[in-house]
């Protein structure tokens, strides 16, 4: 199995520059980013320098007009301190929480890592108002920016900028559209622990807002119910999710937790955009470290690091090319916040060039933390 990925990686490379794009019997597309970033505490050091080279691929097969077949790789070359320093991280790179493991570490080195894992791998077949969706894929129930409450099966760290596709489920998924402003999806997920995720969501349109009801059962631990909202008033977005996280022990004697977020959102004439968020949970997780901010299998029961949370970005584009942007995010409970200054730059119709910072002060565990993180990212599309 991990010879054929690697001759279907290489095969990628030599035939992308060419390959034609329009939607035939087999599309392929991705990009390629060179990634240099460091990390310190304070300007005195200590300093950790990485380099990653992140290359994505996107396979899809149209054998019929109802079924399509898809393949999506990550494939990151991973080089610098923090593989050097911390035997535990090219076992966490290689960590594959699916029910099959799709995630290898081709080449390691005391310094050096390289990683190929598939994150996308289904079959889909779909006639009249009916789809069904089998393998590994990606399901957003998420109606908000931020956090989403509502997104069960495969929620994410915002923190995690460098991977917009998100993760996927092992599952299998079934969608009727009644109308074509509503749907009924039914999803169960199962994972390396054996663990099961299965849910029901049932969206439609009202009062010019899309609302959603879903329940279900969480991790072979928690039964949840939820709602989610999407629609403006005025020109301003306005979103919002809930969800209540019960165990299945203790189930009448044990406290639940509860996730509540709403979020406005406007795009301005010039395409600048702010937006605003804001979360409450009734009984946040603790924090253990630094980590937790950027764990990459998240629950959404999970989400919360502090009571209250709020969250705020401002993008300016200051140029049809050229975007400026500001985020930030406060943590009461953590006496702590985040910032994140951001620059983004169209170099050419498929290469863009972007700068990011990630500026973390709170305290954990009753110790004070304070991280700074930078990235300088290239990024070739095709």
């Amino acid at each position: 199995m991990k010879r054929f990925f690697i001759i279907l990686i290489f095969t990628a490379f030599l035939v992308s520059p060419v390959f034609p794009q329009e939607k035939k019997l087999f599309t392929l597309n991705g990009y390629l980013t060179t990634m240099p970033s460091i990390m310190f505490d304070s300007l005195s050091g200590p300093f950790s320098n990485n380099i990653l080279i992140h290359n994505r691929l996107n396979y899809k097969f149209y054998p019929g007009e109802h079924l399509t077949f898809a393949i999506e790789l990550r494939n990151r070359i991973i080089k610098g301190d923090m593989v050097k320093d911390n035997e535990e991280y090219s076992d966490m790179i290689g960590n594959d929480p699916g029910v099959a493991d799709l995630s290898w570490n081709i080449f390691m080195e005391p310094s050096f890592l390289l990683n190929t894992s598939v994150d996308r791998f289904w079959v889909d077949y779909n006639r009249g108002k009916f789809e069904i969706r089998i393998g590994r894929q990606r399901i957003n129930w998420g109606q908000t920016f931020v956090w989403n409450p509502n997104d069960i099966f495969n929620a994410y760290s915002f923190f995690d900028f460098d991977y917009i596709e998100r993760p996927g489920s092992d599952a299998i998924r079934l969608q009727y559209y009644p109308k074509s402003s509503s749907t009924i999806d039914i999803a169960i997920k199962a994972d390396s622990e054996h663990d099961i995720t299965a849910g029901a969501l049932y969206r439609f349109n009202r009062w010019g807002y899309d609302i959603q009801f879903l329940t279900g059962y969480v991790s072979s631990k928690d039964f949840v119910a939820g709602t989610g909202w999407s629609g403006s008033v005025g020109s301003i977005s306005f979103r919002g999710e809930a969800s209540w996280f019960q165990p299945v022990k203790g189930f009448k004697d044990t406290t639940g937790r509860g996730l509540f977020t709403f979020g406005l959102d406007k795009v301005f004439k010039d395409n600048s955009m702010a937006q605003v968020q804001i979360m409450y949970c009734n009984n946040p997780p603790g924090m253990n470290d630094f980590n937790s901010f950027y764990s990459g299998n998240l629950s959404a029961k999970d989400l919360a690091f502090s009571r209250f949370t709020a969250f705020g970005q401002f993008t300016w584009a200051a140029t049809r090319l050229f975007n400026l942007g500001i985020s930030a995010m406060w943590f009461p409970d953590l006496k702590g916040y985040f910032a994140g200054p951001s620059l983004e730059y169209s170099l050419a119709e498929s290469i863009d060039f972007s700068v990011f910072w990630q500026h973390f002060d709170s305290r954990i565990s009753g110790e004070k933390m304070r991280i700074n993180m930078g990235f300088l990212r290239f990024k070739y599309s095709f």
